[in-house]
């Protein structure tokens, strides 16, 4: 079964990007992160407040096993969900695309975001997403299939050249 993969800090641009590829190649959009709140009836900062992040990470474990069980989807994971092996092992299944930017450029994007629990959490929401950063890297690229600089293009020109390279790799 053919799924596309996003992958990337919070504020990449991967469920932005995700709903583009969908209209674009016509394939079903799931964020991850949406459908933990859909499951569980509350959202991320709740789960997060009442569970804390491990127990936000095995919900957003089950939900991954079950979409990386059906096909032709574009799926945007939550920025921590490649952290876990096991859902690195189900990700891995799909064509996975990493919305690689900056620190610099997300602490411009989220430095007013108290949407996310990780950087709500943190006196520093610029060294907050340095250390994610230097955690993820690494992660994001050994699973991806191709890396994409998510900060100097305009959404049509990043979809487009996703798109060129599905295509190059016969994976549409």
């Amino acid at each position: 079964m053919k799924n596309i993969i996003l992958v990337g800090l919070m504020g990449a641009g991967k469920t932005t990007v995700g709903r583009r590829l969908s209209q674009k190649i016509g394939w079903e959009f799931v964020d991850t992160d949406s459908l933990v709140e859909k499951n569980c009836g509350t959202s991320v900062n709740v789960i997060f407040e009442v569970e804390g992040e491990k127990g936000f990470r095995l919900r957003e474990k089950k939900v991954i096993e079950m979409v990386m069980n059906r096909g032709e989807q574009i799926i945007a994971t939550g920025g921590g969900a490649p952290t876990l092996e096991k859902n690195r092992k189900y990700l891995s299944k799909g064509f996975v695309i990493y919305l690689y930017v900056r620190p610099q450029s997300l602490w411009a994007r989220l430095q007013h975001d108290d949407s996310r629990p990780l950087l709500q959490a943190s006196t520093d929401v610029r060294e907050k997403l340095e250390v994610l950063f230097e955690e993820r890297d690494p992660i994001y690229r050994d699973l991806a299939d191709f890396v994409v600089s998510g900060e100097n293009l305009t959404l049509r020109a990043l979809t487009s050249k996703i798109v060129n390279v599905l295509r190059v790799e016969r994976y549409i």
